[in-house]
């Protein structure tokens, strides 16, 4: 009876030790996933932090050239030139900015690309976004994220065919953030680049890290128009 007892007692030690270390264990894999999570957050924030600084050098290239090529134009484009520089050098910095500000920055940088082309070609413009709603005024839209695909439009555009044309369309409703870009291509000779596709490579990249599954991007070419789609589900990402 004495020996039951006592196998009793350290059958009930041994579940007490098993359970100690069972926690111990748990509480260490969960400080070992949480150290990861952090790692991985910093690293994150360290890859943006070394696009967005490419980044910004790119689109001022961008920006200046095409003020230098149409240089008698250049009054007009200065005070937009000054918007752009404005959120590129302030606004930037931040993680976020709200849709308004992006949308505001991407109507000043569609202006400056007017000046290569015609008065009289057919670009087209809509906003749609309801000035009431709360979205507009969050800090939950990543910075710059127009750039790529209105540049785009205006870089490889068929700016001498009389049916050419650039379509931009902003759109922000139930808290989905939406810019289609489209227009009219060319056939070119296929040109040796050094380097290239920063721009799409960086854009892709900081969607991912910043968005995860939570926005789409889409790029093709239907009957000689190049379209571009790219949506954001900001009601997910709103912490």
């Amino acid at each position: 009876m004495q020996t039951s007892y006592f196998f009793i007692i350290g059958l009930l030690i041994a579940v007490v030790i098993l359970v100690l270390e069972l926690r111990k264990s748990k509480n260490l894999q969960k400080t070992a996933e949480q150290h990861y999570r952090d790692l991985e957050m910093k690293v994150n924030n360290l890859q943006l932090e070394n696009l967005e600084s490419k980044l910004n050098p790119h689109l001022f290239k961008n920006i200046l050239n095409s003020i230098q090529s149409h240089a008698y134009q250049s009054y007009y484009t200065l005070e937009k030139l000054a918007n752009v520089l404005d959120f590129v050098l302030y606004e930037t910095q931040k993680k976020y900015v709200t849709p308004r500000e992006e949308i505001e920055f991407a109507k000043n940088l569609i202006e400056i690309n007017k000046i290569k082309i015609s008065p009289l070609f057919d670009l087209k413009i809509k906003i749609r976004t309801d000035e009431k709603d709360p979205l507009m005024d969050k800090r939950i839209l990543a910075p710059l994220i127009s750039v790529d695909l209105i540049e785009n439009a205006f870089k490889h555009a068929d700016i001498l065919s009389p049916d050419s044309f650039i379509s931009i369309l902003i759109e922000l409703k139930n808290g989905v953030f939406s810019l289609t870009v489209s227009n009219k291509t060319y056939e070119r000779k296929p040109m040796r680049k050094k380097k290239g596709g920063f721009g799409a490579n960086s854009l892709e990249t900081r969607l991912g890290i910043l968005y995860k599954d939570q926005y789409k991007l889409e790029k093709f070419i239907e009957n000689d128009v190049h379209i571009a789609y790219l949506k954001i589900k900001l009601l997910e990402n709103n912490d």
